[in-house]
């Protein structure tokens, strides 16, 4: 199939890994993009010798058309938006409190069920891992809740990802790594030969082997 590079998220983890192998890391830890992003953080971490966590941001969806994302939030903060949506959209922050609500709840949720609340970040090399970037919203929000736990440095890793927005988001972190950027993108999946759903019960289950690993 045109555009496949990776077999599944654990290849392209691996994949990621080789290219983040040649810096030097000060006591690092590696957050996933729940769900999808933690196999792929999984694989970095092992190679790297970190810690494995998970960072969740929820998308905002764009009213009758969720799957358009036009910001995001994480458990804490305030959502962010892409203000060029808005206002084609001619929709506001206030029109969207709502949905925001909702999807802070949910984060929430999810870093409870994980056991992920308590992860020191400060001082630390925090590298935020995601399967694919594409428009780039979730990791900008993931990004910007970590920076304010004052980390050494700050990474974004996704093995494959929009140029555009792989640019845009060097202003959110002292590194981006992405092997493949792509002008012609168009959807994640498009690079993976295996592309399902990531499960809580699969992230429970990487976070759990990645600690037996550790001790």
């Amino acid at each position: 199939m045109e555009g496949v590079r990776f077999k599944d998220r654990s290849d392209a983890g691996r994949v990621l890994a080789r290219e983040l192998a040649g810096e030097t890391w000060t006591d690092p830890l590696v957050l996933g993009l729940a769900r999808g992003g933690v196999p792929v953080a999984f694989e970095v971490a092992s190679a790297l010798g970190g810690e494995l966590g998970v960072a969740v941001a929820r998308k905002i969806g764009a009213p009758g058309h969720p799957e358009f994302g036009i910001g995001a939030v994480t458990a804490e903060g305030d959502p962010i938006f892409d203000e060029h949506a808005l206002r084609t959209l001619g929709l506001t922050p206030a029109d969207l409190a709502r949905t925001c609500e909702a999807e802070q709840r949910e984060a929430r949720r999810r870093l409870e069920l994980y056991g992920n609340d308590v992860m020191r970040l400060e001082g630390r090399d925090v590298l935020v891992v995601d399967d694919g970037l594409a428009t780039g919203v979730t990791a900008r929000a993931a990004l910007r809740e970590a920076r304010g736990h004052d980390p050494r440095r700050l990474v974004l890793a996704v093995p494959v990802g929009a140029a555009d927005s792989v640019a845009a988001l060097r202003a959110d972190a002292d590194m981006v790594v992405c092997p493949l950027p792509r002008i012609d993108f168009r959807a994640v999946s498009r690079f993976y030969e295996y592309f399902d759903q990531t499960t809580d019960d699969q992230v429970i289950e990487l976070l759990q082997r990645h600690r037996q690993r550790d001790r």
